[in-house]
Order: structure tokens, then C-alpha cells, then sequence
């Protein structure tokens, strides 16, 4: 692992981390390492997985809190960061990510033994880290899911509907990538986004997806990412997963944030036999923006204080 230079940043080390490779059978995934802070390895490391079209960088304030005691490790999920892209002719299934974090603890984070470790996750990588969580339990000792409560549903009446949009979309492939003159403008576009944010933390997570171009800088995301799903879960597929999560679970609830006020979040909530809720100020991106310090608290808490 090197030192991290993040282009477009002007800095080095903005984040006080180093990058990391995982190669695996199919795929490298990238990301990035914040070393424990005391030195010791007594606690297991601790793996932090971003959400949609976000990256590594995501945890670039969360991560340092946590690295007082344990070794952090944010990971670019295939398709996003510096990571590989699936290969020509896939998609992104929520399933294979999951196969890829299965893939990545068993190579890389197992160190010859079972020794459980601990998983956060944010909106997308929350849904990933809980559907790993429940089909593997022996191996995860707690997990944290930052805004983040199962994954999104579909009514079965809409499985058809959903697949015909995706195989239309995949026939027509993706638009020629949007060229910007800099990193800084594209930034400015990200803080309008679905999940807003503000001028810092986009100037933090933006630089890692973007990539040089002859006329500018474009996204280094994979534009697939934005393509339809073919399948979704329905809502009993995702009670059916939740109700599966034995291992204690600790989930961040943004007063701000996209689960604030949906409904049917309760219900979810209630399946879960070990957990813990902790309400903080903030939106979606609770962890990065903003006053993080609520966040930080309530995780160092769940994972060093029980």
C-alpha cells in the first residue's frame, strides 16, 4: 500500500491514509487504509463500504475517529473509485457485490483463521455489509449501518415492468460520458445531487471518481451504475433478510437523511433481534458532512465499548 495522492485534491494524505489493492479471481477492488493509530492489532480490522456512485473518500472523517484503536479499510465497490469495472456485458447485481465482499474477507481479511471483524456500511454498502452480515454471521462481529436498512423493494407486480426497463436500457447502453473543464466543476454538480451535498465534502468525495480526459476530467464511475436493475427484492425478501441478522447491529438514523419519514422503516426495524438505534443530526451523508462528531461517538461507542 502507498501513500494516497488524490488527484484534483492539491493534496497529499488529505485523509491521513494509504491506498490499497485487493486483486481477486474476477476483479481488483481499490480503496483505502487508515492505519490503527496505537499501533495495535488486538482489535479485529473494521471494513467500511460506501454507497451508490460514492467512494472510499466517503469515510475520509468517520475514519480517522475510528482508526484510534483498529485498523480502518474503506473499500471502492466494483464499478465505483479507483476500482475495476465489471467486464463488458455485466451489470452491477446487488448480489455480486455481496460475492465480492464475501470474495475480499475470505482473501484478504481472514489472516488464516475466522476471527470475526467488523463492518460498517452507508446507504448501498449498508445493504451489502447487512445481506453478508446475515448469511454469514460467524464471520462479522458487529455491524453499523449508516442510514441504511435493507435494501430498496419492489412489489411483485412490477417484476416484469422492471425487467423490460432494464434489458431496453442495456440494449441502448449509456450516453457518452459528460466532459467537465474541472475537477471543481464537476464538484459543484455533485452537491445538487440526490443526496445533497455541501461544497467541502463534495471537494473531498468527488476526486476519486473522476479521471483525465483530452478536454477535461470525466467521471471514472462506471456509467452502467446508473443503469436500471433487472431484479429487485420485494418487501418480504427483504423482512426475510433482516430477520436473518444475528449479529449486534447498530443502525445511524440522519434526522435529515432518506429514511427519515419513509414509510415501512419501523417494521424493518423490528426484525432485527440485536439492535441498537442511535438518531443524529444531519442528512444522508451524515458521516461526511457536516458535524460528524454525533456519528463518530455513537460507532466508537457500539464497536470499542461493549
Amino acid at each position: 500500500m502507498n501513500d494516497a495522492v488524490l488527484a484534483g485534491s492539491r493534496l497529499a494524505n488529505p485523509a491521513g491514509c494509504r491506498e490499497a489493492h485487493w486483486p481477486l479471481q474476477n476483479i481488483e477492488l481499490s480503496g483505502l487504509n487508515w492505519p490503527a493509530k496505537n499501533g495495535s492489532k488486538s482489535h479485529p480490522p473494521i471494513l467500511m463500504v460506501h454507497g451508490w456512485l460514492d467512494n472510499a473518500m466517503t469515510f475520509a472523517r468517520l475514519a480517522p475517529a475510528i482508526s484510534e484503536v483498529a485498523d480502518v479499510y474503506g473499500i471502492d465497490m466494483a464499478g465505483h473509485g479507483h476500482s475495476q469495472h465489471r467486464p463488458p456485458g455485466y451489470g452491477y447485481w446487488l448480489t455480486d457485490y455481496v460475492a465480492d465482499l464475501c470474495e475480499l474477507i475470505d482473501v484478504h481479511f481472514s489472516h488464516g483463521g475466522e476471527q470475526p471483524l467488523d463492518l460498517i456500511g452507508h446507504s448501498l454498502g449498508g445493504i451489502v455489509c447487512a445481506l453478508y452480515a446475515a448469511a454469514f454471521p460467524e464471520r462479522v462481529r458487529r455491524l453499523v449501518m449508516i442510514d441504511s436498512i435493507g435494501a430498496l423493494s419492489r412489489p411483485a407486480r412490477e417484476t416484469v415492468p422492471q425487467l423490460r426497463r432494464a434489458l431496453l436500457k442495456k440494449r441502448s447502453g449509456s450516453a457518452p460520458p459528460a466532459v467537465y473543464s474541472s475537477i471543481e466543476t464537476a464538484a459543484k454538480i455533485r452537491e445538487g445531487g440526490l443526496s445533497p451535498l455541501s461544497p467541502e465534502a463534495a471537494a473531498t468525495l468527488v476526486p476519486r471518481n473522476m479521471r483525465e480526459h483530452p478536454d477535461g476530467f470525466v467521471w471514472r464511475t462506471d456509467a452502467r451504475l446508473r443503469h436500471p436493475t433487472a431484479l429487485m427484492m420485494t418487501e418480504e425478501q427483504v423482512h426475510a433478510s433482516l430477520s436473518e441478522l444475528s449479529v449486534p447491529t447498530l443502525f445511524v438514523r440522519a434526522q435529515g437523511g432518506l429514511l427519515a419519514n419513509r414509510k415501512g422503516i419501523d417494521e424493518r426495524l423490528a426484525l432485527i433481534s440485536d439492535l441498537t438505534i442511535v438518531d443524529v443530526p444531519g442528512g444522508h451523508h451524515c458521516h461526511l458532512d457536516g458535524d460528524t462528531a454525533p456519528v463518530a461517538s455513537a460507532i466508537k461507542g457500539f464497536l470499542f465499548d461493549a
